[in-house]
């Protein structure tokens, strides 16, 4: 069959092999970062003055000796402020949102299915922008969120208020909490490296403050460290391989990836969606999980290089909280300004789970460019994100920086 259907072939036509056309398919250097956008929620919320409001607003004023543990927990944090798409005014209007474990589901999913995608569309927005392509060139969407659940979901509502072509391929990321944000690098990174021409569009969207308020419970302490954590925003990023020099500016290359999962684990962190909201179970080993196994990563991914002195790259680190900050920074040994942007996005955004990270990098080229460094990362060439998340699993990315 296939020879008689090549003898219907012009004299000049060349028959190429399956590994050609595959090859042909792929670009021919790594993933870069070639643009990136964030976004919050207009509503700034004050670290020092959130318990008093926090309890105001839930009727719990009564609850003095809770609300001492909270104002502990609020100042201990490194967190100066957070921003948040509920107002006052929103809690008045649906109460059971301020209650602990009330039915609230229906009214956060009925705000979520519309805020989400129009903060993405923020974020994204600013990408595109700093980018410089038309937005026809965008040929892959990933959305990454765990803060709404609906079908079509937010990848196809962004598409929409974008106005992105209907032929832009997308994937949608569901529930991966806060390692959402190097899961959805890591497929972009493998996307762009096998779609010769690609160009992916990131979008973390979270409204986790949203998804999880509510008010304080007489029994279970941990409900308050997410209160006292958890923030809302939007980060995006434009990935591509074999940068058009002329026109798009790489700020870092995605050089390798790894997923790993630390066994028995599963206990320490994870968010169960029920009719009260998004319940979110932080343990104490946490941190302790984290530093025990992040010099066993370090070392695969870096060993290659010849790199193992950790103080020698620059830090990419999702800001889970300040005790996963202090534990790494002792475990491995690091000096106290090796995790500076990461403290400083948190000191200034709190946690916004899969997003916050992309925040990190974004604060890693600014700090960078404005100190008059010699590359985006530092004035240092190799680097690391790293991200914590349910499971636990920890994300892993080796970046390259580029040169200012």
């Amino acid at each position: 069959m296939i020879k008689s259907l090549c003898s219907n072939l012009p004299p000049s036509a060349k028959i190429v092999t399956i590994e050609e056309l595959s090859r042909a398919q792929r670009a021919e250097g790594p993933a870069n970062v070639l643009a990136i956008g964030t976004a919050n929620p207009s509503n700034c919320i004050d670290q020092s003055t959130y318990p008093d409001y926090f309890f105001r607003i839930t009727n719990s004023e009564h609850k003095s000796e809770l609300k001492r543990k909270f104002k502990q927990m609020c100042a201990k944090s490194m967190i100066k402020k957070r921003y948040s798409h509920l107002t006052e005014e929103i809690l008045k209007k649906n109460p059971n949102i301020c209650k602990y474990n009330a039915p609230s589901l229906d009214a956060r999913q009925e705000i979520t299915i519309i805020e989400v995608p129009k903060l993405g569309q923020e974020a994204a927005q600013k990408a595109i922008n700093e980018w410089g392509q038309p937005i026809s060139k965008i040929t892959h969407l990933i959305f990454c969120t765990t803060s709404d659940v609906n079908m079509p979901g937010a990848d196809y509502q962004l598409t929409k208020l974008l106005g992105l072509d209907s032929s832009v391929k997308r994937f949608m990321l569901y529930q991966q909490g806060c390692s959402g944000g190097g899961t959805a690098l890591r497929l972009a990174k493998d996307l762009a490296e096998n779609n010769k021409g690609a160009r992916v569009l990131v979008v973390c969207s979270e409204l986790i403050n949203l998804m999880g308020f509510q008010g304080p419970s007489d029994t279970k302490l941990s409900v308050l460290v997410g209160q006292a954590l958890f923030s809302d925003g939007a980060s995006a990023v434009i990935i591509g391989s074999n940068p058009i020099i002329s026109i798009e500016r790489p700020l870092f290359e995605l050089v390798s990836t790894i997923q790993t999962l630390i066994p028995d684990s599963g206990y320490a962190g994870y968010s169960n969606l029920s009719e009260a909201g998004l319940i979110t179970y932080i343990h104490k080993d946490i941190p302790m999980l984290v530093a025990k196994n992040i010099e066993k990563i370090l070392v695969e991914v870096f060993q290659p290089l010849g790199i193992s002195n950790w103080d020698s790259i620059f830090w990419v680190a999702h800001p889970g909280g300040r005790a996963i900050l202090d534990q790494i920074e002792l475990k491995l040994g690091l000096k106290s300004k090796k995790l500076e942007t990461t403290r400083h996005v948190l000191s200034d955004y709190g946690n916004m789970s899969s997003a916050t990270v992309l925040f990190v990098l974004d604060e890693m080229r600014k700090t960078s460019i404005k100190e008059g460094l010699c590359s985006t990362g530092e004035g240092l060439e190799w680097g690391v994100l790293c991200c914590f998340g349910p499971g636990l699993t920890i994300e892993t990315i080796v970046l390259r920086s580029i040169s200012i």
